[in-house]
């Protein structure tokens, strides 16, 4: 970008520095961005990430749907971005930056390519409706923003959530701090060395090995290619629909 927008791009960059005190992992980028659900968050509970109940799982209302080109197949479910208005008579005066985390896609609509901000190649972020209103007046509905990947920030440990069959274990992974992003999952049953996990969809990963009566370790990585092993996290006697928390965090 250059000329006189990119000098204002870059203005405004540096002055969202002087209040952001996440950890940057990308640089501020120009995206746009609207709004779906209620102001309760309705609409926005569950997903194609794979989460459940944000608000039991610590999401709440600060969470975002991806459009095509951010959500990469469901790989970035998890991450965290800082988000501002920028250029629009519908950004709120003196609003700084909401951060908000991926649970959701924003689906394309090839049908209306001049309708639908959510197909590729645009990058678009659907935001629950009070983080939206954080930043943009609720009549505005659309919005030029900037964006930036930011380190996520938890309370607690990574949770595990077991789902699944005595020949089929699935597992959520969530509430992920740092990149948040999680990229690779190992298990490991009291009887068994390492085996390797494979994403079902969104955050769920999982493997085929009967671990039943076994208590089970992970090792889970993210993006920026941290490991955690996180040891006897489950207990012998677990059950499906079980949910345990480790005992670190990114």
């Amino acid at each position: 970008m250059a000329g006189r927008e990119g000098s204002i791009l870059l203005l405004m960059a540096m002055a969202l520095n002087l209040f952001s005190s996440a950890s940057t992992l990308t640089e501020w980028s120009p995206a746009h961005a609207t709004f779906y659900g209620d102001m309760a968050g309705n609409e926005t509970m569950y997903g194609a990430c794979g989460y459940g109940d944000l608000f039991k799982q610590g999401y709440g209302l600060e969470t975002t749907a991806l459009s095509t080109a951010l959500f990469n197949n469901g790989r970035t479910c998890g991450a965290c971005y800082q988000i501002v208005c920028y250029n629009s008579k519908w950004c709120l005066k003196g609003a700084g930056a909401i951060g908000v985390t991926a649970t959701n896609f924003c689906p394309p609509n090839y049908s209306k390519p001049h309708e639908n901000w959510c197909n590729p190649p645009l990058k678009h972020f659907d935001l629950s409706q009070p983080m939206f209103r954080k930043i943009a007046e609720y009549k505005g509905g659309f919005v030029p923003v900037l964006y930036r990947r930011v380190s996520c920030v938890k309370s607690g440990g990574v949770m595990f959530e077991m789902h699944g069959n005595p020949y089929w274990i699935l597992v959520l992974v969530y509430n992920v701090g740092g990149a948040g992003e999680v990229i690779d999952v190992k298990i490991k049953g009291s009887s068994t060395g390492w085996i390797q996990m494979s994403r079902n969809w969104g955050q769920n990963w999982q493997t085929s090995a009967q671990l039943l009566g076994q208590s089970l370790s992970f090792q889970v990585t993210t993006s920026d290619g941290k490991m955690v092993q996180f040891d006897d996290v489950a207990p012998p006697h677990w059950q499906f629909g079980d949910v345990f928390e480790g005992k670190q965090n990114f």
